[in-house]
């Protein structure tokens, strides 16, 4: 691994910890703070409001600064924004905390994507991409865990010591090694906006808010559906949790090899289809132990090596608008998340079983997979019209 690819590692891993270890730290806020839990989830949505406004305007701000610049600003911004949370006095005061350290969030991954997509050796960019959201899953594997370990037995303010610790790691390993590369982003604020006047832009926002929402349909509700379909006890679910990270650092290296191998329009719809499957099988299998494990690590598998595709898609088709494209992505997982938990949650309100939101997951990844075919027909059309 080049030791530039390092730093994007760590900036992703610095991301995924404050992103997703507010879900284990809901109930010692919601206690230390003196607010309801439903209260304190209001944190991780003012998280992915963060991602969905900072996303484009500080790629569009930033789209003449060089990218090692534009990237220590951001990194700096996570842990800034991360310390703010660790002296919190408030409700009212975390609740910005989280707003503005969801900033960064899609312009680091959409620089970083176009960054590390160039220095990649050829033939390997979407490789070189799924190295950089490894980050993402190796917080889900052993830093979210442990963010939520300290958060439980010691307090939650100490676990933000821990991500803006990771933060600061990630500023000096961009001054350390990170290579100055020349700015391609200074077009102006229209024309990088007018990628999104094309259908391409929109389809692939679709596949990745619906498609991926799949994977939030399962992992949203993934605690009941162990302990009251598979009959594992509360305290195994942690653990079991540790598993589908573990499959998420598989399946996003997968993903980038299938990618760069095969491309990334067949690999995505590919692994949306297989996704559908793969949800069935949750569905109907849950109810065995054994069979309940090997789907937690397939699941999370198959989910993340989505990801590194569908950058390089966007990427790809984005020209001249790369970076902007690539950080209206990561808008669209955050929209992924919210719609997959929402849909997931319906059957539940309607009384069916914990296993059922996983039926949600796959009419989500086959409605996504449905999206791309469009893409993959509209692209043949345009490429015979050309041809003539």
């Amino acid at each position: 691994m080049k030791k530039s690819l390092f730093a994007l590692l760590l900036g992703g891993l610095t991301i995924g910890i404050t992103e997703f270890v507010m879900m284990g730290l809901l109930p010692d806020i919601a206690a230390d703070l003196k607010i309801t839990i439903p209260e304190a989830g209001h944190l991780i949505s003012a998280y992915a409001i963060g991602v969905v406004i900072g996303a484009p305007t500080l790629v569009i701000l930033g789209r003449n600064f060089p990218p090692r610049k534009m990237l220590s600003v951001l990194a700096l911004m996570l842990t800034v924004f991360n310390s703010l949370s660790i002296i919190a006095p408030n409700y009212e005061i975390l609740f910005l905390s989280r707003l503005f350290s969801g900033l960064p969030h899609g312009a680091f991954f959409g620089v970083g994507a176009v960054v590390a997509s160039r220095l990649a050796d050829k033939g390997k960019e979407a490789q070189a991409v799924s190295i950089m959201f490894s980050g993402l899953t190796l917080a889900n594997l052993a830093g979210v865990p442990i963010g939520t370990y300290i958060g439980h037995h010691y307090t939650w303010r100490y676990t933000f010591v821990l991500i803006a610790f990771v933060g600061l790691l990630t500023l000096l390993f961009l001054y350390l090694w990170m290579p100055n590369l020349e700015s391609k982003g200074g077009e102006s604020m229209k024309t990088q906006l007018r990628f999104f006047k094309k259908p391409e832009a929109w389809l692939i926002i679709l596949i990745t808010a619906v498609g991926f929402g799949g994977l939030f349909a399962w992992i949203s509700y993934i605690a009941p559906l162990l302990t009251e379909v598979s009959g594992f006890s509360a305290e195994a679910v942690p653990y079991i949790l540790i598993l589908a990270g573990l499959g998420m650092v598989v399946g996003n290296f997968i993903g980038g090899k299938m990618a760069d191998k095969f491309s990334p329009l067949t690999t995505t719809i590919t692994l949306l289809l297989v996704l559908a499957l793969d949800l069935t099988l949750v569905f109907f299998g849950s109810g065995n132990q054994y069979l309940s494990l090997l789907l937690v690590f397939m699941t999370g598998c198959i989910s993340f090596a989505v990801v590194a595709p569908i950058q390089m898609l966007m990427i790809q088709t984005a020209k001249g608008a790369e970076i902007i494209a690539s950080a209206a992505i990561q808008g669209s997982f955050n929209i992924g998340n919210a719609l997959g938990a929402f849909l997931g949650g319906l059957p539940l309100v309607a009384g069916y079983s914990y296993a059922s939101p996983n039926l949600v997951g796959v009419a989500m990844s086959l409605i996504g997979a449905g999206i791309t075919l469009v893409f993959i027909l509209r692209k043949r059309k345009i490429a015979a019209i050309r041809a003539v």
